[in-house]
């Protein structure tokens, strides 16, 4: 259930509203726009009694009442009509400008992403995206250098002043990570791990959400509702491609969720060609058609000798070729009013 209030209610009307709502036994979610707030209502609002909305309907301070049935009330537009836009280090996330995350699979050296990060910074890339804690199918393969790899991202951030993305897979980590990046990833693995969720819901720094490799658009938005009804606002959607039963990409890229997606909810939207597809000689394609059709941004995985790459070798483009990217992303943005 949300609720309108009207134009002009203050403070203290606002806080009245809530502690009625709260004397009903449910939690909210307070969204301040530029001309009046709107209250989520939080938990299984079917039992409420309609004589007690009827008595918040007739308050005069509130313009509205609204039922809704999705699962995912405050990642909805219904509960609000602008686009969320996040502030990372200055840099805006779903604003009129496109955001693009590069970087290596895996932090694999102190001089590895250093020298990676000065080729992402010179490219024009917003952000350096890389793995200190790695989801590996085989138990045996590398899974990451842990702390040691969150150290030299943030050096390779001292040097370059590019924020940094990077995965948290263990709410035992989420407090560690936290000191380190700048944005944590979930994994389309942890999409549905809700103890990681409610945990980074708690957090202050911006979650990349990725979906679900079998995720329905319904899964993957009460995936971020878990983290916004934990209190924090700042989640970024991440399309990264599905199962299919096609077998010439890694995965399905699943383009058409993303305008869905920008209708659907607030939050903004950026696209994985290189998890989406797993083919390097297509990535840059695809990222440029996710820019098209509406994304908020892109992350690729790039590397300045992308054979030795540790894991992820096949997706993985030159930071040569990152440059190349960089300028078509920029052509195609402004084609859309966007601009990098």
């Amino acid at each position: 259930m949300i609720i309108v209030m009207k134009i002009g209610a203050d403070e203290s009307q606002v806080q009245e509203t809530i502690d009625k709502i709260k004397d009903l036994g449910f939690g909210t979610h307070v969204s301040k726009g530029e001309n009046r707030t709107i209250i989520g209502v939080i938990g299984d609002v079917s039992s409420i009694d309609e004589s007690d909305v009827e008595r918040l309907r007739a308050t005069p301070y509130i313009e509205k009442i609204v039922r809704v049935t999705k699962p995912y009330k405050l990642v909805s537009r219904d509960f609000n009509k602008q686009d969320t836009v996040i502030d990372v280090d200055g840099i805006e996330i779903g604003g009129k400008k496109i955001v693009v995350m590069a970087g290596p699979c895996t932090v694999e050296s102190k001089e590895q992403i250093i020298n990676i990060a000065k080729e992402v910074k010179s490219s024009g890339a917003t952000f350096l995206r890389g793995g200190a804690f790695k989801p590996r199918t085989a138990p045996k393969d590398f899974q990451g250098l842990g702390e040691e790899g969150l150290k030299f991202l943030l050096e390779a951030k001292e040097q370059t002043g590019l924020p940094i993305v990077t995965e948290v897979m263990d709410t035992r980590d989420v407090e560690l990570v936290s000191e380190y990046a700048d944005v944590l990833q979930v994994g389309t693995r942890n999409m549905q791990n809700y103890s990681l969720l409610k945990e980074l819901g708690k957090c202050d720094k911006p979650v990349l959400l990725k979906r679900g490799m079998w995720a329905t658009l319904k899964e993957f938005l009460s995936a971020a509702e878990y983290i916004l009804a934990g209190g924090n606002k700042n989640v970024i959607l991440c399309e990264r491609g599905i199962r299919t039963f096609s077998d010439f990409t890694r995965n399905t890229l699943d383009l058409s969720i993303v305008p869905v997606l920008k209708s659907e909810s607030h939050l903004p939207v950026i696209v994985d060609p290189s998890h989406g597809t797993g083919r390097k000689d297509i990535v840059k394609p695809m990222a440029l058609a996710a820019i098209a059709c509406g994304a908020d941004g892109v992350t690729v995985e790039a590397h300045t000798d992308p054979q030795k790459a540790i894991s992820d070798a096949d997706q993985t483009i030159s930071t040569s070729d990152l440059h190349g990217l960089m300028g078509e992303a920029k052509y195609i943005s402004r084609v859309f009013g966007r601009e990098i």
